[in-house]
């Protein structure tokens, strides 16, 4: 079935079922590799745990899963389990089915964290409620120090492969602390050299790249480089960021890649860059295939933000793809 098929078969089915961005990405034939959100399925017919929240008082834990098949998050579940105690997020599960769940990251070259053993402390399950289509869920509100990761992933981009990317975010929770990502790094928790990432990153870092205005910026981190075009530099045509929500969009094949952005609530993105990569050590690229989220690839935890949903693809997705998972985001009716 064509994509845009499938998009007019949805939109007539759409009480009955609502493809989610994944089933979007399998139609354009970049079908999802990891698929990460605390708050609604990415798929329609997603019925497994969404994540696992810990209590503080006696450690025990418990999955939240959708209220239905290819629906939001059981919060009331959440609140329910937390009631009286802390929790914390413990695993962000992967529903693709490649097993890439996402736990608190190890220490790297250039962070240790104070969850234990170095490790990256872990979110607060309560400290982003929002709103999908009217009912409360959770994000994943990240402070400086705590951070989530997966070093042995199953079909994530490794080396020059084609891949893609969105993340939708909080639009107003950012600094410019290294670094705020989500997307591929190093398998090791190190940096390894120029071209070894390939992430979104959302903050208003100038220590590289930077974009018109005052941030915050919706870039590229790929590794010893943040990128807003070809170079590490200044580029008017990334605009800074003022809506409430924001999807964030990187991906990347051979000598070129693309930066995509907009607010999830309207439901249209722009192109921000599109086009050859910096022959400084990113072409060819070198991609590991490891999973970040809040963190730099050596595990710098320096940054803040908060996460709601995002996937990794296998191969470059089309514009008219991610155009019509924007308007499945859309869809959601993220509010506060």
């Amino acid at each position: 079935m064509s994509l845009q098929l499938l998009i007019s078969v949805i939109a007539i089915a759409a009480p009955i079922v609502r493809a989610g961005p994944c089933d979007l990405y399998s139609s354009g034939q970049t079908p999802c590799v990891a698929a990460h959100s605390t708050t609604r399925a990415l798929y329609s017919n997603y019925a497994g745990p969404l994540y696992q929240v810990q209590r503080h008082g006696n450690g025990k834990t418990h999955d939240i899963d959708p209220v239905a098949n290819g629906g939001i998050a059981n919060s009331t579940d959440q609140d329910s389990f937390c009631d009286g105690d802390e929790c914390v997020i413990t695993i962000i599960y992967d529903q693709s089915g490649h097993s890439n769940h996402l736990s608190h990251a190890p220490p790297g070259g250039n962070g240790y964290g104070d969850g234990g053993d170095g490790y990256d402390l872990q979110a607060n399950a309560t400290a982003a409620p929002i709103k999908i289509q009217g009912q409360k869920v959770y994000g994943v509100y990240i402070a400086p120090g705590m951070g989530y990761r997966n070093d042995q992933t199953n079909g994530v981009a490794t080396g020059d492969q084609p891949e893609g990317m969105y993340a939708v975010l909080d639009g107003t929770h950012y600094n410019d602390g290294c670094c705020f990502d989500y997307g591929n790094a190093e398998t090791s928790n190190d940096d390894t050299g120029n071209g070894h990432m390939e992430a979104i990153y959302f903050g208003t870092s100038t220590g590289w790249g930077s974009g018109a205005g005052s941030g915050p910026w919706i870039m590229a981190d790929l590794e010893n480089g943040v990128f807003s075009g070809q170079e590490i530099a200044q580029y008017q045509t990334d605009p800074s960021i003022d809506s409430r929500f924001v999807t964030a969009i990187v991906k990347g094949e051979a000598n070129h890649w693309a930066l995509r952005g907009g607010d999830p609530t309207s439901g249209s993105l722009s192109t921000y860059y599109s086009g050859p990569r910096s022959a400084d050590g990113y072409n060819p690229m070198s991609k590991e295939g490891a999973i970040i989220l809040g963190i730099g690839g050596d595990n710098s935890l320096g940054a803040e933000g908060t996460f709601y949903e995002g996937v990794m693809t296998s191969g470059y997705p089309t514009d008219e793809t991610e155009n019509a998972v924007q308007a499945d985001i859309k869809g959601a009716e993220y509010s506060v």
